[in-house]
């Protein structure tokens, strides 16, 4: 993750590259535990009190520095959805690799917001990586900034 800190330089004091208004939109995150374990090394627990559901097989335990809105989960992406949707959730931000790809497989993601910083990685873990079939995706925006970071908005292909 240091060439994250490094890109990071790059941005202009002040400037969130919309984050703020992205979690304004949102009404709960839905993480996998490795996502999770690497937010918390960061310090400062960036979600404030939206709440936040870790996925993972394994029993957590969540500092009590954490907002009780943080929560553990083992449902499958399919009951997860369906239960936050029972509790008036409707935009769902979801966060981590592998996490991602569940979602993705279970037909469940409408759109994908990517910020491309240019960087070439040697080696580490795939944003995506192996998906079961191809994802149809339409080009719905495209942001540029002055330091080089671009931000790709799509729309995903349902299959008939």
């Amino acid at each position: 993750m240091d060439w994250l800190d490094e890109a990071n330089e790059t941005v202009l004091a002040g400037e969130d590259c919309g984050y703020r208004e992205f979690m304004q939109s949102v009404d709960a995150l839905v993480m996998g535990r490795n996502t999770f374990e690497k937010v918390l090394s960061f310090g400062d627990w960036p979600y404030g009190d939206t709440p936040v559901t870790v996925l993972s097989r394994n029993p957590i335990s969540f500092p009590d520095s954490l907002p009780k809105t943080t929560k553990h989960s083992s449902e499958d992406p399919q009951i997860l959805c369906h239960r936050l949707s029972s509790e008036g959730v409707k935009h769902i931000y979801v966060d981590g690799g592998i996490t991602i790809r569940r979602f993705l497989a279970a037909g469940l993601v409408d759109d994908i917001l990517i910020t491309v910083i240019p960087v070439l990685l040697g080696e580490g873990i795939p944003l995506f990586g192996p998906l079961a079939q191809d994802i149809s995706l339409t080009h719905t925006g495209t942001k540029t900034f002055d330091f080089g970071f671009v931000q790709l908005r799509y729309d995903v292909i349902r299959n008939a």
